[in-house]
């Protein structure tokens, strides 16, 4: 049997969406329906109850997730996170890549076809909607080739409308992952002018989703998304993924009652897999970098072959190894080393948080100065100190120089420290010390930090002195 993947590939040198002058093919998929089609229903109700009421969720007060890159400040399962913990959330987002590269590795593009948002809306929301008001495939085909008149006008304009519904609602919630729901309601609650920048950015946020799901549609994910792009490089032949099983179906012929081909294969060339893909595709020429993981094609595929008294399957999830040698590999060596090099990072990432202190932080002696001598002989060295406190509850704090005899901390103003929670605090303090205790011109100073009368953090910086004239 000749090999599935040893004919003419000519078609992995275009885009099914675009034509040889570089026009726009508009995909009309057929309405999907079958099995898989009804877990996916189950999936996305579930994900996109999950991404609408999230910003709703709290935990011991504070949002599941806050994602205000605009005040630097980040909350993540009800764990806060500032500007000083770059390194976690950098630490937080390679593990999330090398996840997405293990998850890859093993099962493609599932992520695309099942939880992506983008997938979820377009397939499972504005394209409901559109077989909903304009029909399937080939009533959408002849609606758009009609002229306008009062039918046409009404159906897209309500089309439309429904659309831009939609993406307003994505919009805000969008916008209250980001800027938090308590301030997406005022600015909602409001004129414009009160709170112009967020008006702008809902504004601005409904226009890019209107327009990616009315429009740009299934060319965000092969044109633009960059998750899509790396398939060629993370996919391997032991991947699961949607697959033609070509030793079972060729070689294709049409089904003809009159006749039996005891040579033909299952595959009846009906292509009504290809009429089902969201992105105009044919699985039965192999992997491609369009192909999503929906499983619109299996549910198409699998309704045939009932019909015609054959087997389901002909399109399933599978691989090249399982489908060529009928052994299924899914932990293989690449496979097990991204495992190891995953549950590394997790474990170094879960000893970063959990060791991770409640406060940050940092004392700068304040540029620019020297040392000064007081009226009553002691050397004075001015800092300016920052705290940042990451719970959320407000705390009270004293520092006490721990190592230089007769060094104390002599605050500017109240000799209280009392940090907002989940807020930052700055200040300066001096560090005293008799000229008598002085031994060399730059100490190192040790600035232990105090909360209910027990130390939770320890600071060094410098003290400067006079320097020491030899006898």
């Amino acid at each position: 049997m000749e090999n599935h993947y040893e004919f003419e590939e000519e078609y992995r040198d275009t885009i099914a969406t675009v034509d040889e002058s570089g026009k726009r093919i508009w995909i009309y998929p057929k309405k999907p329906k079958g099995r898989f089609h009804n877990y996916r229903i189950i999936v996305t109700v579930a994900l996109l109850g999950i991404l609408f009421s999230g910003p709703f969720i709290t935990i011991g007060g504070r949002p599941l997730l806050l994602l205000n890159i605009f005040e630097r400040r980040f909350i993540i399962f009800g764990q806060a996170f500032w500007p000083q913990d770059f390194f976690l959330l950098a630490l937080l987002a390679v593990t999330f890549f090398i996840f997405i590269i293990l998850f890859t590795v093993a099962f493609g593009r599932v992520w695309c076809g099942w939880a992506c948002p983008q997938t979820l809306f377009m397939e499972m929301v504005f394209r409901k909607i559109e077989y909903w008001i304009e029909g399937d495939a080939n009533q959408q085909r002849k609606l758009n080739a009609s002229p306008w008149n009062r039918r046409k006008i009404w159906k897209k304009s309500f089309k439309h409308l429904i659309f831009l519904l939609i993406a307003i609602l994505i919009s805000h919630t969008v916008m209250a992952y980001l800027v938090g729901i308590d301030e997406v309601i005022n600015i909602v609650s409001q004129p414009p002018t009160a709170h112009m920048s967020g008006f702008i950015g809902l504004v601005a946020f409904t226009g890019i989703f209107y327009w990616v799901f009315a429009y740009f549609r299934e060319q965000a994910c092969t044109a633009v998304c960059p998750y899509g792009r790396l398939q060629s490089v993370l996919i391997v032949k032991d991947t699961m993924a949607v697959m033609y099983d070509w030793l079972r179906g060729e070689p294709r012929s049409k089904l003809k009652k009159s006749e039996q081909n005891s040579d033909a294969g299952d595959c009846i060339d009906c292509k009504l897999c290809v009429h089902a893909c969201p992105t105009g595709i044919d699985i039965r020429n192999g992997t491609q970098l369009e192909c999503v993981n929906c499983t619109a094609c299996m549910d198409a595929c699998d309704e045939v072959m009932t019909k015609i008294n054959k087997p389901e399957g002909l399109i399933r999830l599978s691989s090249h190894t399982a489908i060529e040698s009928g052994q299924k590999k899914l932990f293989t060596p690449r496979v097990a080393g991204y495992s190891i090099v995953l549950i590394a990072m997790m474990t170094f990432l879960s000893f970063m948080l959990v060791s991770r202190s409640d406060v940050e932080i940092t004392v700068l002696k304040v540029p620019g100065t020297l040392y000064q001598k007081t009226d009553d002989g002691q050397i004075s060295n001015l800092y300016n100190i920052q705290f940042i406190n990451k719970t959320f509850e407000e705390m009270e704090l004293e520092l006490k120089v721990l190592n230089l005899e007769g060094a104390y901390i002599d605050r500017v103003g109240t000799q209280k420290i009392i940090i907002p929670a989940n807020d930052k605090y700055e200040g300066v303090f001096f560090i005293k010390m008799p000229t008598s205790h002085i031994s060399q011109t730059k100490s190192s100073v040790d600035i232990g930090v105090f909360k209910n009368g027990e130390m939770i953090d320890e600071i060094d910086t410098k003290f400067l002195g006079p320097v020491k004239m030899k006898k």
